[in-house]
């Protein structure tokens, strides 16, 4: 039995759906991820299938009907508006930096897992276990600091270690990772426990 996550982004806007879209899917890899411009294209579609709904706020106050008994795989696309917050509806803050929107997003992921789709509907997310080896307790030290937001000149310090130590470093976990972005450093790190995302 198939138990990939399907993930619906129901958004008019085009170029936040293929943003979301593209950051989710370097987020979740196995999940599958649909987009749809109208609710009514949702409708057409299997809605139920879905293991959260990321949707613009328009759409969430036009069509609160369907969304409402489905509040906790709903995640609003708004900026920090304050209505929906009372509301109790998850808001993603759409108008953040990459960094922050992926922060948010895994702790989103993080709180959905209590009630959402359980951990272990999701085999194919690769074991914490094999990579402990493939970084060193230093690169995972280093690591940790570059998802906290620290320069190379602020690890340096912290470590106690020569600024070209920290660039060979960085040079060799993207290397043995194969991610070179932060935000995919920082997930990486989160989905491998070496951080949690609260304290990101």
């Amino acid at each position: 039995m198939n138990h990939q996550p399907e993930i619906a982004i129901i958004e008019s806007n085009t170029l936040t759906c293929l943003g979301l879209k593209g950051i989710l899917e370097e987020m979740i890899p196995m999940a599958t991820i649909r987009t749809f411009h109208q609710f009514s294209e949702l409708m057409d579609d299997t809605p139920d299938m879905y293991a959260h709904y990321f949707i613009s706020a328009q759409i969430y106050v036009e069509h609160n009907a369907f969304f409402l008994p489905r509040k906790r795989k709903t995640i609003v696309l708004a900026s920090d508006s304050p209505q929906f917050q009372l509301s109790g509806v998850p808001v993603l803050n759409i108008h953040e930096s990459e960094e922050e929107l992926v922060k948010n997003i895994l702790k989103l992921h993080q709180h959905a897992h209590h009630n959402g789709y359980p951990v272990k509907d999701m085999p194919s997310m690769p074991p914490a276990q094999p990579h402990q080896e493939i970084l060193s307790s230093r690169e995972i030290e280093v690591l940790v600091l570059i998802t906290k937001g620290l320069i190379n000149k602020e690890i340096a310090d912290k470590l106690n270690i020569s600024l070209t130590t920290v660039i060979t470093h960085r040079k060799n976990i993207t290397e043995k990772l194969g991610i070179k972005s932060v935000s995919g450093l920082t997930i990486y790190a989160v989905m491998n426990g070496y951080i949690e995302a609260d304290r990101i």
